[in-house]
Formats: C-alpha cells, sequence, structure tokens
C-alpha cells in the first residue's frame, strides 16, 4: 500500500497531536551512550534539526505537542530485561537514559507551558503510560510521529497506534536509525500497513494552513 499524498485536513489541530519519541542525549548526540559505543550519529544529529522544526510549527498552528521519554531507573530492572541482556552479552547495569543523568536529558526542542511528559520504560509511548487516555480525553486520533529510533521506540508506538485506533502519520525525515537500511526498512514495512509518510516540509506546509 502506498501512501497517498498528505491533506492539510488530516492533521488539522483539533484531532491531531505531534509525538515526540526519545528525542534524548543518550540516543541523539555523539556524547551519549549510543554515540560513545560507536553509533553513528549523523541521522539522529539531523533528525534532532527536523523535529526543532516540526515543533515549532506545531505550536504555531496550534496543534498539541506530546512528548515521550525513556529512563532507566536504577535497581529497577526486571529479572527478565536483566537476563534478556545477559543472553546477549550484556552484564554491566543498564546505561542508557538514567534517570537523573545528562543522557535522559531532552536534545534539541524542549517542552514548553502544559505540553505533556510521558515517562516510558519500555519501548512504546502507551506501555503503561496513560497515553491513550490522554489523547482521547482531548479528542486526538491523529499522531504525527518523530523521534528516535526509527527501528524501536518510534516503529513500537506505531504499531500499538494502528491497535488502539489512531491514524498514524511518520514524519519521515524526522525519525532516525544509526543505519539508513533500518530507517527505510521499516518507514516501508510501516506504510504497507498504513502509515502515511510524509516529509518535515510537508507537514509544516500543511500545518501552516491552519496557523
Amino acid at each position: 500500500m502506498k501512501s497517498p499524498p498528505l491533506q492539510p485536513e488530516w492533521v488539522s489541530p483539533g484531532r491531531t497531536a505531534l509525538l515526540v519519541v526519545d528525542a534524548q542525549v543518550d540516543f541523539a548526540l555523539p556524547e551519549g551512550a549510543m554515540g560513545r559505543k560507536g553509533s553513528d550519529m549523523t541521522a539522529p544529529e539531523a533528525a534532532l534539526a527536523r523535529i526543532d522544526r516540526l515543533v515549532a510549527a506545531a505550536r504555531q498552528a496550534g496543534t498539541g505537542v506530546v512528548w515521550a521519554r525513556y529512563v532507566n531507573y536504577p535497581g529497577s530492572e526486571t529479572p527478565v530485561a536483566a537476563e534478556a541482556r545477559a543472553r546477549h552479552g550484556e552484564t554491566d547495569p543498564p546505561d542508557l537514559c538514567v534517570e537523573g543523568s545528562r543522557g535522559a536529558d531532552f536534545a534539541g526542542p524542549r517542552p514548553e507551558g502544559d505540553e505533556p511528559v510521558i515517562t516510558k520504560s519500555l519501548f512504546s509511548a502507551f506501555a503503561g503510560t496513560g497515553l491513550e487516555a490522554l489523547l482521547k480525553d482531548r479528542g486526538i486520533d491523529t499522531l504525527v510521529l518523530c523521534g528516535l529510533t526509527t527501528e524501536c521506540c518510534v516503529q513500537s508506538t506505531a504499531w500499538e497506534a494502528f491497535e488502539r485506533a489512531f491514524h498514524v502519520i511518520l514524519a519521515t525525515d524526522a525519525a532516525a536509525a544509526y543505519t539508513p537500511d533500518l530507517h527505510a526498512g521499516t518507514l516501508k514495512a510501516l506504510e504497507v500497513n498504513g502509515a502515511i509518510l510524509a516529509d518535515t516540509d510537508t507537514l509544516i506546509a500543511a500545518w501552516k494552513k491552519h496557523g
């Protein structure tokens, strides 16, 4: 299924939220945990710049912005999670986005005013966070997704959004993976299953019609 061209009414402010997924130091910047482990941070840094533009455009149009952040709490890892990491040879305590650390901070744009911040400990922004109720209480049925990383938390959130009866629009160049093939493959999988793909310029142009 090829996604159709984005229509401005599909992202009108009354029905839409921009959901920024895990745009945090450990995932997005060279000094973060993934950068220190050797990941190529070119695409995440480029996505951050586009997320900044999307957030500004959404605010100007009156579209709600919701922020999701992934955190690890020291000592909170479940036995299953610890065993799963051990199977992959990881024996040190989790070091990604540890609560209170610089790595858990937002990178790039930051929440303002009363914009909701969802804190999660799993991949999906819906998992145990109350996000569905928050959105539906505001009359939201459409999510524009951006953030990090495409094949992990963005994708997980998108699939669950489908299951919970939300329209899913993916900002293709405001999301990123550490390798191009993971990013492209995820976009293709989501598109053929009903997500609408649109780049940052297209989304901004649509929101300008409502601003």
